[in-house]
């Protein structure tokens, strides 16, 4: 078994990247648009490199063959997103009053060391947690499109839209011209709704 104290056989970890020409583990970007951090586990200290978002390109092939395929490892769909918030109340009446979401009362309280709620979404959920959020709430894109986002298939968007309108909640509609509208929670989290059919 892999720690962080001891390199894997497969991902070597690479040290002192920053202006050096070589590509990085994923070749994806290369080195010299990463930083260095230090990330500490057992015990001692150890340089990680970090990537930081210089473009919005992503080369279109990874030339890596020992990369599993979801079959390989049992990838049936999607089970939950968490998503942090402030106030556990403020939420339930966001996602349980304006979008009709449901609570699944299997949530196991009495383990869990923080407040939160399990909420349906057809057959997958949305796990709000109480938790600060190291996330800035100012400074995000205006348009959820361009920010970390969840996406939740309905219906009717226009049914949607009149919602948040009679809620007075601002929303974009996609940019991409499909039947889709991105709103944020009370905490600025980014959700886009797309229609579907069935």
């Amino acid at each position: 078994m892999a720690s962080y104290s001891t390199p894997s056989p497969t991902l070597p970890l690479q040290h002192h990247l920053v202006g050096r020409c070589e590509r990085n583990l994923f070749n994806i970007f290369p080195v010299s648009t990463f930083s260095s951090s230090v990330g500490r586990r057992g015990g001692g200290y150890r340089s990680w490199a970090v990537p930081r978002a210089t473009s919005d390109v992503i080369p279109k092939e990874i030339s890596r063959t020992d990369v599993p395929n979801a079959a390989d490892i049992g990838v049936v769909g999607m089970h939950h997103v968490g998503i942090l918030c402030e106030n556990l109340e403020r939420s339930l009446e966001f996602y349980q009053t304006v979008l009709g979401l449901q609570i699944n009362e299997a949530r196991p309280h009495d383990k869990l060391p923080y407040r939160g709620a399990w909420l349906w979404v057809g057959p997958e959920m949305i796990h709000l947690m109480e938790l600060p959020n190291p996330d800035p709430l100012t400074g995000r894109p205006e348009h959820g499109g361009r920010d970390r986002h969840t996406c939740i298939a309905i219906k009717d968007v226009s049914k949607l839209k009149e919602v948040l309108d009679k809620e007075g909640i601002p929303y974009t509609l996609s940019r991409s011209g499909r039947p889709a509208i991105f709103t944020r929670d009370p905490d600025a989290n980014a959700l886009e709704f797309t229609q579907v059919e069935g």
